[in-house]
């Protein structure tokens, strides 16, 4: 069949996520047919620089000899088994090995597909605890403004972006929501090297409020993806874990966009020295590969599940796929490849060449008003006034634009909104660094004129 035979077949039956299909009959969809490291190719021969890692999921490479090795191998042992009462070896050495690199105190697995999913069991984990350790009162969660968390309806509530939530709110949880950090418009004229989070007033007021009958905080550490890949500073998780202690909140870490390196550290929450109480991580986790997600967990809220079957205090929570041997043998070659820092070592040098030269790129152009990043990640904020900092018309959809004219060139941008962003894979090299942004920087100036 032909490339168009390819794309009709795709229009006849695919609803694809997270896109308005009318868009398709513009930008028809592109076919691809082999990835090798950061590039896709599509079945005419032309290569993308996937400097987006195919929505932040693939984290060392299209098509890793590794990683693929691991899960051939695999799967001719064993491909899956019901996770309830059986195991299998690749799960337990997974767990094992996570346990030595995740911050201090997490030790407890529960495996669960997609990222979305480990958000959903991780509230009613808390909510249950709280129940069971005598704070029934405790029965309503905290996420911050801006907020995303994934798409079920628990996720989706505990999120905070109009794009995903707004039409749902009739629903969705009543979520206590606190004002995030903006450290692009502070409201106390800071900016993030010389602020002492001042804007954690508003946290402090909303736990001094609510912090009674709230069971969990959900929580993006550094980094608000969708939000526009929004960084705060490492303070903020501490005040934030200093106030969850202070009223018995459970501190949730969604570093499902953040884990296994993205921030310059393995976890986002290292920067900040301190624990949650529950982690949920996916996406990087198998490196792309396969669909697995899991939360971790403490020793203490463990225990307070631990009893008599008679006694209904199990976690009644289950995913056919929970633990699936294939996915976990990728995850575990992703922790072989890992495992010597050298990947994270290059990585981290590689992050200042390219905050560099990013800014050398973009931030003389009028409509940029910031470039800010945190480890290979770089986002660039376009504004329509430079000086007041005043956003576009959404309606333009500058972002888009720019998306467009990038993939005639070769470069997958994919905007959030008007932040053209970078989150590549931590194997990218400088040579794609330079190809890449150049192009985003013509594009930008083609669109919006110097």
């Amino acid at each position: 069949m032909t490339t168009t035979d390819w794309v009709e077949k795709d229009l006849k039956y695919i609803w694809h996520p997270c896109s308005q299909m009318k868009d398709y009959e513009t930008l028809k969809p592109i076919v691809i047919e082999r990835g090798k490291g950061i590039y896709l190719y599509d079945t005419e021969g032309k290569r993308y620089v996937d400097v987006i890692s195919s929505w932040w999921c693939n984290l060392l490479g299209h098509s890793n000899p590794v990683i693929n090795n691991a899960i051939k191998k695999q799967v001719e042992e064993l491909e899956h088994v019901i996770f309830a009462n059986f195991t299998h070896k690749q799960a337990i050495r997974l767990c094992e090995r996570l346990v030595k690199i995740l911050p201090e105190g997490l030790c407890k697995f529960n495996f669960t597909d997609n990222g979305s999913s480990s958000i959903e069991a991780a509230m009613k984990v808390s909510f249950q605890y709280h129940e069971q350790t005598g704070n029934p009162q405790k029965t309503r969660f905290m996420a911050l403004t801006d907020a995303y968390h994934g798409e079920t309806i628990g996720a989706l509530s505990a999120g905070d972006c109009d794009l995903y939530t707004k039409l749902y709110k009739p629903i969705l949880m009543d979520i206590i929501r606190i004002d995030a950090p903006d450290c692009f418009r502070c409201p106390y004229g800071k900016t993030r090297d010389n602020c002492n989070c001042e804007c954690s007033i508003k946290a402090e007021e909303t736990f001094k409020k609510y912090g009674n009958e709230t069971a969990a905080l959900l929580v993006e550490p550094l980094l608000q993806g969708s939000a526009g890949m929004k960084i705060y500073p490492p303070l903020y998780l501490k005040k934030l874990r200093e106030l969850c202690d202070k009223y018995n909140v459970h501190l949730i870490a969604d570093e499902i966009a953040t884990g296994f390196g993205r921030t310059g550290k393995m976890f986002a929450f290292e920067h900040a020295k301190v624990s949650p109480d529950i982690m949920c991580l996916s996406k990087g986790l198998t490196g792309g590969y396969m669909p697995m997600a899991i939360f971790v967990t403490t020793q203490k809220i463990y225990d307070a599940f631990y009893d008599e079957y008679n006694s209904g205090k199990a976690f009644m929570h289950s995913h056919t796929y929970s633990g699936n041997p294939l996915a976990c043998s990728a995850a575990n070659a992703v922790l072989d490849i890992l495992e010597d820092g050298k990947i994270l070592k290059q990585a981290q040098e590689n992050a200042i060449y390219f905050n560099n030269i990013i800014k050398e790129k973009f931030l003389p152009h009028k409509n940029v008003g910031e470039v800010r990043n945190i480890g290979l990640i770089n986002a660039i904020e376009l504004v329509e006034n430079k000086q007041n900092k005043k956003p576009f018309d959404n309606r333009l959809r500058i972002g888009y634009q720019i998306y467009q004219k990038a993939l005639q060139k070769g470069v997958i941008l994919r905007p959030l909104g008007d932040v053209i962003y970078f989150n590549p894979p931590l194997i990218m090299e400088r040579k794609d660094m330079d190809f890449a942004t150049d192009v985003a920087a013509s594009c930008l100036r083609e669109v919006l004129a110097e």
